[in-house]
Formats: C-alpha cells, sequence, structure tokens
C-alpha cells in the first residue's frame, strides 16, 4: 500500500520565468447524454479515467436534480486547492492545522451587468486551536498563493477554440 504524503513544499519555490511554467493539466470532456445538454444530462470524463461525472439541472434551475451540477465540481476543486496551499504554507510556518477544513459555496446567478450568468464564490475557513492572528495571516498569505483564489480575483488566461469536424462528423 502507498504512503500518501503531501506535496514537497519546494513547490513554494518562487519560479522566474517569462511564460506560464506548466506542472500538470487535466482534461475533462462532457458529452450531453440523454437529453443532449451537458448541463441538464450530461456526462464529464477525465481523460485519464480517474474521473468520471453524471450531471444534472438542479431543482433550483427547473431539473430533476439527483446528480452533480458544474457549481459543484468547481467548488469542490476550490476547496480542494485553498486547503492544498493553505497547508503548504501552514508547514512552512511551522503551524500544525491537522483540523482545518474550507468550505467554498459557489452561486449561479444572475448578472446584473449583462442580464446572463454568472458565477460568485465565497470561501470558509475553519483553523480550531490556531490563534486568531496566525490563522489570519496564514489565510491571507493563502489568497494570495492560491490559484483558483488569483483566477476568481485576476480572471483566467482561456482560449476557446473550436475543433473541425470532417464529414462524418469526428473530429
Amino acid at each position: 500500500m502507498t504512503t500518501l504524503r503531501p506535496p514537497p513544499l519546494t513547490l513554494l519555490d518562487k519560479y522566474h520565468g517569462r511564460d506560464l511554467q506548466t506542472l500538470y493539466s487535466a482534461t475533462v470532456t462532457v458529452t450531453g447524454g440523454d437529453a443532449g445538454h451537458g448541463r441538464a444530462s450530461g456526462i464529464a470524463r477525465s481523460d485519464d479515467g480517474n474521473l468520471v461525472v453524471h450531471l444534472r439541472l438542479p431543482k433550483a434551475l427547473g431539473g430533476p436534480g439527483g446528480g452533480t451540477n458544474p457549481e459543484q465540481p468547481f467548488a469542490a476543486g476550490y476547496a480542494a486547492c485553498f486547503h492544498g496551499a493553505l497547508s503548504l504554507l501552514a508547514a512552512q510556518a511551522s503551524v500544525a492545522i491537522p483540523d482545518a477544513s474550507v468550505q467554498v459555496t459557489v452561486d449561479f446567478g444572475r448578472d446584473p451587468m449583462d442580464g446572463l450568468f454568472i458565477l460568485s464564490a465565497q470561501t470558509r475557513v475553519r483553523l480550531p486551536g490556531v490563534e486568531r492572528v496566525v490563522a489570519e495571516e496564514l489565510v491571507r498569505n493563502t489568497e494570495r498563493f492560491c490559484p483558483y483564489t488569483k483566477m476568481a480575483r485576476q480572471g483566467i488566461e482561456n482560449v476557446v477554440a473550436l475543433v473541425q469536424q470532417d464529414d462524418a462528423g469526428e473530429s
């Protein structure tokens, strides 16, 4: 059995370069499922096969519920990344946080700017047993360090491209 270990503190070493240095890439493909609609009945599959999620429109949006909606895996990824960043910074500062928890709520709502849709997130961090001033500094530093928080504040580089289909509809 493999012993699970946290990532090395060397991940905190600063990178000095002009371009993004990719450390890992995740690829997930969503197909439409029974309703032909990714949000309503889609299936999300990672290229390595470790993630298979059946997506369902939540009851709050008029769907049947009974499955995961896109905001849930996003919230999970955000919370996991923030917790991981917090853990690295706490280890570097020699602060024990064995009972730490990070809760992220992602809201899907109407955008008052254009009347369409927007996401918002709230992150709640619990650090039981850690002195308040130390906990506040850890959370503040984690906000600067966590890539999900950076994305939420600064945006994300995103290239959308149509993959050309051949005559048979295959790519």
